[in-house]
């Protein structure tokens, strides 16, 4: 008879050992834990590289003379040229202007649809009609208004038909009327962004909120200005900064529209960099004036944004 004990110690003298199944336990791990990063690591360097190269070009390049020939080290030359520059000074002026009108009015129209889209039933069901503006071309919508308001004479033949003026109106001859032209443009083809967040933000917010306000015998608009627009601050916040940093870049309209008229008097940052570096070929110094609006930029948008957090949060 056999012994049980030598044959159970024998099976397992046998049975040899598997070393690798910690070694892939950890490797597993390890493959779990990275690959998110493997995975967006391609949009990372992407973006990297069309963002961050063009970035770190601009500065070097903004030292330098570049025109046509080699690179000439000036220092700070462009930037102290900057800031005697009143041309600059004007386009800063005026993208302020502008940009700040347009982003009032947006933030204003687009807080009134949301509060009427999100609560109104019939309104509700139509909100796509208030996303039509912004899925035209930039350069259509320019042209659009461009006819509307000075080729084609459009507005200015409906007031005469009606018999609130005698003539044309020479938009391009003022100041104002030419900036109220691009507001109005960038007024109604970007208000449905601000409309798009502000709807999300109202339907993300607890209703539980909201229903014991309405139990306490609050209305709608007390509901709102007290409860819903509190707690929207802060994408209140980042929406407004999206906006304005895209104000900042307005090119198309004041490209097709004014170009910069009357006299420089709608010249935007934009604008101003596109003329000095395509124009008179000044490349270095238009690479000075990029990098004082980013820098300006990212200040009041951290400035922002940082308040708008810190105020939700007290």
């Amino acid at each position: 008879m056999s012994n049980p004990s030598l044959s159970v110690s024998g099976a397992a003298k046998a049975a040899p050992a598997n070393p690798a199944r910690p070694t892939m336990r950890r490797r597993s791990k390890r493959m779990k834990a990275a690959l998110p990063y493997l995975l967006v690591a391609p949009a990372v360097i992407y973006l990297m590289l069309i963002t961050l190269y063009p970035g770190v070009y601009a500065i070097i390049q903004s030292f330098h003379e570049v025109k046509f020939g080699p690179w000439r080290p000036v220092g700070l030359a462009n930037y102290e040229k900057l800031l005697t520059d009143y041309q600059f000074w004007g386009a800063l002026w005026n993208t302020f202007v502008i940009g700040s009108i347009s982003l009032i009015l947006q933030c204003v129209l687009a807080l009134a649809l949301a509060f009427y889209a999100y609560r109104d039933p019939w309104v509700k069901g139509w909100r796509i009609i208030f996303l039509v503006p912004m899925l035209f071309m930039p350069s259509a919508v320019a042209f659009i208004y461009k006819l509307f308001f000075l080729d084609g004479r459009v507005f200015a033949d409906l007031l005469m038909k009606i018999g609130l003026i005698d003539g044309n109106i020479a938009f391009q001859s003022s100041t104002w009327m030419s900036r109220g032209i691009l507001i109005l443009a960038d007024v109604w083809q970007w208000t449905p962004f601000l409309f798009i967040i502000f709807v999300a933000g109202l339907q993300g917010q607890d209703e539980e909120v909201e229903e014991a306000a309405r139990l306490d015998g609050a209305s709608w608009y007390a509901i709102f200005w007290n409860i819903s627009l509190p707690m929207m601050k802060p994408i209140i916040a980042v929406a407004l900064i999206l906006r304005a940093i895209d104000i900042t870049t307005m090119f198309t309209n004041v490209f097709i529209i004014t170009k910069g008229g009357p006299a420089f008097g709608t010249e935007t940052i934009s604008y101003f960099i596109y003329r000095t570096g395509f124009k008179f070929f000044n490349f270095g110094y238009a690479s000075a004036a990029s990098v004082i609006m980013l820098i300006i930029t990212i200040v009041i948008a951290q400035l922002v944004v940082k308040r708008a957090f810190v105020s939700s949060r007290s």
